[in-house]
């Protein structure tokens, strides 16, 4: 982790210095083409998301809950922050492209674990995406969607941590320790997966709405079908976790 964060530091750190050199400003509202594209990538590397996205399942994977929590939500909003002063200037075409291919890794490589640290670490990669890709055409839309995202992965992490699941299968066996948790569980999950009426479908329901105005019904609707796979680990999860009864190993005669 500290590796990755250095190197994009590093990144950044050069292409202002490139900048300066440039223009000989350091502000970087109106950097040049060069290190905009640099720092979109370093910060594209921070923040996890695809193809730069290894990293990150493993990271949250070898660190508690808690930590994972923070890294996931806390740590994103940094390199947000920059992105957003950069917005006007921004490579439209490559954060769409970072956007979509994030939403659709995210969803596809998580459909085969079964830690659910690194699911989140899936969740959270799609939900980048979305969120590079609403900065394309609203910032404020872009925000919504952080926040909704922060708030859904918190509330998950929280429940994770307090119920101490480190597996799907440990998931099976959560529901006797405290029912109302795993209930709200269950609704925290489906709202990360954007069904209605949950938080979660707003933001993806303003995007989607957003790239059809601006004509991108392609993209639109690529976007809405990658949603699906990770639909399918959400509702997973929380199927075990609310509808599958823990084994019971009391001897009783029927």
């Amino acid at each position: 982790y500290f590796l990755i964060q250095a190197l994009a530091a590093a990144l950044i750190l050069f292409a202002s210095t490139l900048n300066a050199w440039q223009t000989g400003l350091w502000t970087i509202t109106n950097p040049t083409m060069h290190t905009t594209a640099i720092i979109t990538m370093a910060i594209i590397l921070k923040l996890g998301a695809a193809p730069v996205h290894l990293w990150y399942p493993e990271v949250l994977q070898g660190t508690t809950l808690n930590t994972a929590l923070l890294i996931s939500t806390w740590q994103k909003i940094a390199p947000m922050a920059l992105l957003y002063m950069m917005q006007p200037s921004l490579p439209t075409n490559l954060l769409l492209v970072i956007g979509t291919t994030s939403a659709l890794l995210g969803g596809w490589a998580g459909l085969n674990q079964t830690q659910t640290r690194k699911i989140m670490a899936h969740s959270s990669i799609a939900h980048m995406g979305w969120i590079l890709i609403a900065l394309t055409t609203s910032p404020q839309l872009a925000t919504l969607t952080l926040m909704a995202y922060i708030i859904m992965t918190t509330a998950m992490f929280t429940s994770l941590n307090t119920s101490t699941t480190k597996t799907i299968m440990d998931m099976g066996t959560a529901w006797s320790y405290s029912p109302t948790m795993m209930t709200l569980t269950l609704l925290t999950l489906t709202s990360l997966g954007g069904l209605p009426p949950l938080t979660g479908f707003m933001p993806k329901l303003l995007i989607l709405n957003e790239l059809t105005t601006k004509t991108l019904l392609p993209l639109a609707t690529m976007l809405a079908l990658t949603s699906l796979p990770s639909l399918f680990f959400y509702i997973r999860m929380a199927y075990t976790t609310t509808l599958t009864a823990p084994p019971n190993t009391t001897n009783t005669e029927h």
